[in-house]
């Protein structure tokens, strides 16, 4: 008699209904192009760091540059 793994079953059950459904099936390309933004800024400010916390700080720095890039934005339209 063959052994069932069930963990594996249900793993690939539920899998298989969430492309179905679509969560996965329409994702958009977003996630990817920030997370190549943010390796390239934190890329950018780890370079330019004299010490090690200016590099900490530019690894935190890299995590918020699109919320005070629209911050200067929007100061520059109003």
């Amino acid at each position: 008699m063959k052994k069932r793994n069930v963990k594996k079953d249900l793993f690939k059950h539920c899998k298989k209904n969430k492309m179905e459904s679509g969560k996965y099936r329409n994702a958009r390309p977003g996630g990817c192009a920030y997370f190549l933004a943010f390796i390239g800024a934190v890329i950018y400010y780890i370079q330019s760091a004299t010490s090690f916390w200016d590099g900490v700080l530019g690894f935190l720095k890299a995590i918020v540059w699109p919320a005070i890039l629209v911050y200067k934005l929007f100061n520059y339209l109003i």
